[in-house]
């Protein structure tokens, strides 16, 4: 087992009266999908919104490689390799896949682009990735599919010499053969050495890729798992009431009064 590249400790954030994580603690491997799931509402996004700088959180420590690191802004996320691929994907409809994985950090001088340098690494991003349902690096996002527009959300996000990357339900809305090309495109994520975070409410996606589940229920990390170690039917009840069995939450008879 690895040691976490990524580690939450004791992490709370509140917005005004409504407390929304309370004490999560969460890791991330190198080389391993960590599957973070919980009902609407149980504040996976905030929890996502912390890791990527969007939201400060209120107390708790995080860890990068071991050591202390303070993430108050996006900045200082990808600063560390963390990028997130939000549910919205975030690409340019009138721009090509190129302008797109460079939007904002277009390789060249004031005046001119070298679009030859960027076009290079779009091509060998997306071949490391053995991405080849894509044509063209040319081709307008506008007129790819939905798989193909996650596809390249995806190798935007490892373009930057990445060490973690968040997925935000990638395969929401997709039929049949493209979601098997985006789950086969997270597991070679995996593979390259990269930590993966997969929140999904697909537990079927969920169990085919994840080598760990995160659950969320309320606020609360309720539970940390080797998929190999639970069940389908498991997995739900902590989703949905907080335990199962020996997981999760304490029965209230077990309390100490």
């Amino acid at each position: 087992m690895s040691d976490p590249i990524l580690e939450l400790h004791k992490v709370n954030k509140s917005f005004g009266a409504v407390h929304v994580l309370h004490d999560v603690d969460f890791a991330v491997r190198a080389g391993e999908v960590t599957a973070l799931v919980g009902d609407n509402g149980a504040g996976k996004s905030t929890l996502v919104k912390c890791i990527a700088g969007i939201h400060p959180t209120d107390s708790g420590r995080v860890t990068f490689g071991g050591e202390e690191v303070h993430i108050r802004g996006p900045k200082d996320a990808a600063g560390l390799g963390i990028e997130v691929v939000y549910q919205d994907l975030a690409l340019a409809d009138n721009l090509d896949i190129v302008q797109n994985m460079f939007l904002g950090r277009e390789r060249g001088g004031s005046w001119l682009l070298d679009e030859a340098s960027m076009e290079q690494a779009a091509r060998d991003t997306l071949a490391s990735l053995s991405v080849r349902t894509v044509k063209s690096v040319r081709t307008p996002v506008s007129a790819l599919s939905g798989g193909q527009r996650q596809t390249v959300a995806i190798a935007k996000s490892v373009l930057w010499d990445s060490k973690v990357v968040l997925l935000d339900e990638p395969t929401a809305a997709l039929g049949v053969a493209q979601t098997r090309q985006v789950l086969d495109l997270v597991r070679r994520l995996a593979e390259q050495g990269l930590g993966v975070v997969l929140i999904s409410h697909n537990m079927a996606d969920v169990f085919e890729v994840a080598d760990r589940i995160a659950v969320l229920y309320l606020g609360r990390m309720v539970a940390e798992v080797h998929t190999k170690h639970v069940t389908h039917g498991q997995v739900v009840e902590l989703i949905t009431a907080g335990r199962s069995g020996d997981l999760g939450l304490a029965r209230p008879e077990a309390a100490v009064i």
